[in-house]
């Protein structure tokens, strides 16, 4: 049933970009406040988007409220990733994803 499925809370959304300090400063005038910059690479973040030795950038946006939040990622390796080939629903040009939670 949908019902038991209804999402109480959203944590982030990510997209790839290729310029994370414009992705950052076009936010930022839509009202969001940078939380932090960091890399991200090793296994944890491999197998997390399913790639093989990736080493990216991130910035973490937050909604004035808190509540929300937007996670930009630059892709420093694997090179970049091409429309259509298997890896850029991970790393390609705008791919994102979004993490939810579900209370039972």
């Amino acid at each position: 049933m949908l019902g038991d499925m209804a999402i109480q809370r959203m944590d982030n959304v990510a997209i790839v970009v290729d310029d994370l300090d414009a992705a950052v400063e076009f936010f930022t005038e839509l009202g969001m406040e940078l939380e932090g910059k960091g890399q991200v690479e090793g296994l944890f973040a491999d197998r997390t988007v399913g790639l093989d030795g990736v080493r990216s950038e991130i910035a973490m946006m937050r909604t004035p409220d808190g509540h929300s939040k937007l996670e930009l990622t630059r892709y420093h390796t694997p090179a970049a990733v091409r429309i259509g080939e298997p890896a850029a629903q991970h790393a390609g040009p705008a791919s994102r994803h979004v993490r939810c939670r579900r209370h039972r």
